[in-house]
């Protein structure tokens, strides 16, 4: 028999894959329970706007509860406790040291002068005896910022006008000569691998290609619960071609099972390990870089939901707001609402509320207040307050 799933199954089989399937949010969480999520998920990514919480906290919280932002860090960026490392995988990310020698590959691709970025690696060539001197100095000094470099030039602002000694170091962090040391004030503080991940990590044999290949994309049918051949690349931004080679392996071996889902026109596929469930989902508001959201189009596909962030868009165009959460209840978003947490007030700002078409305005409304006072008490923020923007201000006014 063909494997076939409805929309509904679909939806359900990927938000219980991502950790989604109505948890406790209530009881104290220790890091023995975020680990297991992290690992459940594979990595949380990196993004350095900051108006509500940086990003890589919000995954959690959206899926466990409050929990402090400390327990995630020290397991982030303090050697002695260390269980997570940053790299290039979707985007720049924190992954569970174990996943290491999976992402060598891509390391070495940059080394030899195929890295995540062509500019990157335009520089590395053209400046290849700086971007030496540059290991060297690390490699005396130990953790360096880029302002500990005598001869790190000027940057010429915004996100990509780095100067020449942070494009020296993220040459460097690319080809994994250098590593994340630790983060001040979200600032990189980079170190020589062996000095930050431990040694059994590193001395973990490196898998070829194909097979690092291979595995990613069953980490990522296992992460998605269903996806195309574009969500399953997506998710630790493989080479398409690669891609393509390690998919047919893992569908003729029987790791992956091509299933079509109702209304869907691509081809999808799932793990052999998934099956469909009869309810999955939760309340929370999710960041948008959530692995459940961060492809716009699969979020469309699975939930009939359009999303795009608003960050970029000039002020006067923006539809929804700067930076807007989507809202799930259930399996189904049925909101957003654009946040801001006024730290100096104390206060989380519902600057905007907007509800979906199938969604009930009062009990949408409630489960959103609800929902606010949770994440504001977590940010250590006193209060919410609602603006008058969006289909469901007044009612979430009401609410709260």
């Amino acid at each position: 028999m063909p494997d076939t799933l409805t929309i509904g199954e679909a939806r359900r089989l990927a938000l219980a894959a991502q950790g989604f399937d109505f948890p406790e949010r209530d009881r104290p969480v220790t890091w023995a329970r975020l680990g297991r999520t992290i690992r459940q998920i594979n990595l949380l990514q990196i993004d350095s706007v900051n108006v509500l919480v940086r990003s890589h906290y919000l995954p959690l919280f959206s899926r466990l509860g409050s929990y402090s932002h400390e327990t995630l860090d020290r397991r982030a960026f303090h050697n002695r406790t260390r269980d997570l490392f940053e790299c290039w995988a979707h985007e720049a990310s924190l992954l569970p040291l174990e996943l290491h020698p999976l992402m060598r590959w891509r390391m070495a691709r940059a080394r030899a002068g195929n890295g995540t970025y062509g500019s990157m690696d335009r520089f590395g060539l053209e400046e290849k005896a700086y971007v030496r001197s540059v290991l060297d100095f690390v490699t005396k000094n130990g953790p360096t910022a880029v302002s500990d470099l005598p001869d790190a030039g000027k940057g010429e602002g915004g996100w990509w006008g780095w100067s020449k000694g942070k494009l020296a170091l993220e040459c460097l962090f690319d080809q994994g000569l250098v590593t994340t040391a630790t983060r001040r004030s979200f600032e990189r503080i980079y170190d020589l691998p062996e000095r930050v991940i431990p040694s059994e990590i590193l001395n973990l044999p490196t898998p070829n290609e194909a097979e690092s290949h291979r595995r990613l994309l069953e980490l990522s049918a296992l992460a998605l619960g269903v996806g195309t051949e574009f969500d399953l690349r997506d998710y630790f931004r493989l080479p398409v071609l690669d891609t393509k080679k390690a998919l047919a392996e893992l569908v003729e071996d029987g790791t992956l099972i091509a299933t079509s889902v109702d209304g869907w026109k691509q081809q999808a596929f799932r793990h052999r390990d998934t099956r469909p469930r009869r309810k999955a989902g939760g309340t929370a508001l999710v960041s948008p870089f959530d692995p459940l959201v961060w492809e716009r189009a699969r979020a469309e596909r699975l939930f009939g939901f359009h999303y795009r962030i608003e960050i970029y868009t000039p002020a006067p165009k923006r539809k929804f707001g700067y930076y807007v959460l989507p809202f799930l209840m259930g399996d189904r978003f049925v909101g957003r609402v654009c946040l801001k947490a006024d730290r100096q007030a104390g206060v989380l700002r519902a600057n905007a509320a907007h509800l979906e078409e199938h969604a009930s305005p009062a009990e949408t409304a409630q489960a959103m207040a609800e929902e606010l006072y949770r994440m504001a008490g977590w940010l250590g923020l006193s209060g919410v307050e609602a603006g008058a923007s969006g289909n469901l201000a007044k009612a979430l006014k009401a609410s709260l």
